[in-house]
Formats: structure tokens, C-alpha cells, sequence
């Protein structure tokens, strides 16, 4: 092979190797085009829309949950000597989990409510029957109800099985009562900054 024929050889393969390198780069730049230029619309699933959105559902349903678990009432707390102490919510009440006639409660502590009062959808399944007819003064207004005697309330520990209850003042939520003096009467109160301690008479 003549030295003339040894450059056309080496020009030809420069040649192919620059095609195939002009190749590659309209291939890569046809693939980039296609994901991210195209004439048409891309579709939400390709701009990350609908995974964006399912992300930020999950991060707020996770927050929710996060919050309802802080912001539940905790259980009464029991002190070595019997003590019952319920510590003071964000909002500056203070919130317990107990039962009226076995049924699940959420109480909030009112030391100047003269009775346990419960909605009547609540009275209806815990049992609580009966009772005296009887006009309730509430700062809304007149509202009609009862007064039931002989019922169990808990907090804790302490049962007590002979509470007055006032039915038909809603607290909130339908689970949600008074825990008023006919219960608390039974302690002596002692409240600070953080915490309300009640102890057995």
C-alpha cells in the first residue's frame, strides 16, 4: 500500500469516526428534544405535577395526624399518694379522657359548672335515662334538659357511682362533657401554672 493510499485510508476513517460522533450527538440531542422541548403539552404526570401534589397530601395528612395526636387529652395522671393531676392545655384548660356509665369521655374541667353535663347524644348511648325535667341557664340562654342521678362516672383510678348529671349542654363534639361540681366536689382542687391536682376527701 502506496503512502497516498495509507492517507486516504487514515482520512476515511477520521471521516467515518466524525460521522459517528455527529450521529451520537443528534441522537442525544432528538432524545433531549423529545423529553423536554416537544411541541406538544407535556402531561402532568411528565412535569412532576400530580407527584408534587400526592407529596405535599401525604406531608399535610402527616401533619393532621401529628397534631390531632398532640392535641389529644391525656389520661389523668396518679401521684404515689393517690393524687390525680391533669396537666394544663395549649389553650389554657384542662382536658382528661374518662367514662360516664362506661362509655368513653372527653372531659373538660369547668370547677364552676354545678353539674357533669352531657349532650343529649351522649346521654342516649351511655343509658343515662330518666331524670328530672329542668331548665338549664347557660351563657346563650334558657335550654331545656334533665337531671339524672345515680350515674358512674371515671377518671383514672376513681369511680364514682353516684353522680348528678345534667343532660342537654353540649361541650363541643358529641363526646365531649362538663366535668362539673357534682364530681369535683368530691376532691380538694389545688391548681398552678401547669397542672390542676385533685385529692381524694
Amino acid at each position: 500500500m502506496g503512502v497516498e493510499d495509507r492517507d486516504w485510508y487514515r482520512e476515511a476513517q477520521r471521516e467515518r469516526e466524525k460521522q459517528r460522533q455527529m450521529d451520537e450527538t443528534r441522537a442525544r440531542f432528538s432524545d433531549f428534544s423529545r423529553q423536554h422541548l416537544g411541541a406538544k403539552a407535556l402531561s402532568p404526570i411528565k412535569t412532576g405535577l400530580i407527584p408534587m401534589m400526592i407529596f405535599w397530601c401525604v406531608v399535610m395528612g402527616l401533619l393532621y395526624m401529628a397534631m390531632t395526636h398532640y392535641l389529644k387529652p391525656r389520661q389523668v395522671q396518679v401521684l404515689a399518694n393517690g393524687d390525680l393531676v391533669i396537666n394544663r392545655s395549649h389553650d389554657g384548660h384542662f382536658y382528661t379522657i374518662g367514662t360516664i356509665n362506661g362509655l368513653e369521655a372527653k372531659f373538660l374541667v369547668d370547677t364552676g359548672a354545678s353539674l357533669v353535663s352531657v349532650s343529649e347524644a351522649f346521654a342516649q348511648k351511655a343509658f343515662i335515662r330518666g331524670g328530672v325535667p329542668t331548665t338549664f341557664k347557660t351563657a346563650n340562654g334558657d335550654r331545656l334538659g334533665r337531671v339524672v342521678d345515680g350515674v358512674g362516672v371515671s377518671i383514672g383510678p376513681v369511680s364514682l357511682t353516684n353522680v348528678r348529671v345534667g343532660v342537654g349542654i353540649s361541650a363541643g363534639e358529641e363526646n365531649e362533657v362538663l366535668l362539673g361540681q357534682s364530681f369535683l366536689s368530691k376532691f380538694d382542687i389545688t391548681i398552678n401554672k401547669q397542672q390542676m391536682v385533685l385529692r381524694s376527701r
